[in-house]
């Protein structure tokens, strides 16, 4: 079973669609498309631009759904596709890969989203840093007193922390037992209350869209669960800015499957996951468009 994932903000890196806009037919076209509902110019932030701008959040979400939806339709469109899973900000992508919103409406969505969860960003100095390894109550037992939350359950080890910087910075210098901790290159602590003043904004463009049921499976980050209706998933896409991410939920439903997970670009971190996390699981992360060459062989 071949299922596509697209990845969250965070793996993006300086002209990583380069090679994609040069070798892929197609690819600059569906890029320009995109961008204009974006109102971003995603081929020059997927080429030229530097990091700290494709690190904006504002600029950041737009571009990795963009990359992701425009490999889907071009390098991957005949591929027999039978499931697609996003990483938080990646489900708009999986969204209208799976049909329940269209690719203009996914960009309109994911730039409002970004800009609002940007200016969030900016009420109170936050962060998130990534917890590897560890026992997990020795690490709710850290965050507990440090005023943390989990923002992210990444399943293979891995969660996310987030909350104000100065806590982020004691747990990187006091680490869980037996845990690693790396901050993120984010410009907030997202999926937790301190993004809540974005939901408004997101919401009132979300009402002006009427979706679909998906046409492919399609799980969801709040509970790993299968989608059957494209107003609730819509609606969970609203409620997820200040949730958070149950991807180690969203492993264990895909498990049981024979699984081929190809990640769509900037790709690498899911497909990472889903090796160390689901057992006899075939990862293919899209970072040339050769690698393609890779599914079903």
């Amino acid at each position: 079973m071949l299922i596509l994932g697209c990845p969250g903000q965070g793996s993006q890196s300086k002209g990583f669609l380069e090679p994609f806009l040069s070798e892929v037919p197609g690819f600059a076209s569906k890029l320009e498309e995109l961008s204009v509902a974006s109102n971003r110019d995603l081929i020059r932030l997927g080429t030229t631009a530097e990091e700290d701008e494709i690190k904006d959040t504002a600029n950041a979400q737009p571009l990795i759904v963009g990359a992701s939806i425009a490999t889907a339709r071009t390098l991957l469109a005949h591929q027999g596709i039978s499931g697609v899973i996003g990483h938080s900000v990646g489900e708009f992508a999986a969204a209208a890969i799976a049909g329940v919103i269209t690719d203009s409406e996914a960009m309109h969505l994911v730039t409002v989203r970004a800009e609002a969860m940007a200016e969030a960003a900016t009420l109170e100095k936050t962060s998130m840093a990534a917890i590897l390894g560890g026992e997990m109550a020795d690490i709710l037992a850290s965050l507990d007193t440090l005023g943390l939350s989990i923002a992210n359950y990444n399943g293979a080890g891995q969660v996310v922390a987030a909350g104000s910087v100065q806590a982020i910075a004691k747990l990187i210098e006091n680490p869980p037992t037996k845990a690693r901790v790396i901050e993120l290159k984010v410009a907030g602590a997202f999926h937790t209350s301190y993004m809540a003043p974005a939901i408004s904004r997101l919401q009132a463009a979300a009402d002006l869209i009427t979706p679909k049921d998906p046409s492919l499976k399609l799980w969801s980050n709040s509970d790993g669960s299968l989608v059957t209706s494209g107003n609730e998933f819509l609606q969970s896409l609203v409620d997820q800015v200040s949730k958070p991410v149950r991807w180690d939920l969203c492993m264990e439903t895909i498990a049981s499957e024979e699984l081929e997970f190809v990640e769509l670009p900037p790709a690498g971190a899911l497909a990472g996951l889903v090796k160390r996390g689901v057992q006899g699981a075939k990862t293919i992360a899209i970072k040339l468009p050769e690698d393609t060459q890779k599914i079903g062989a």
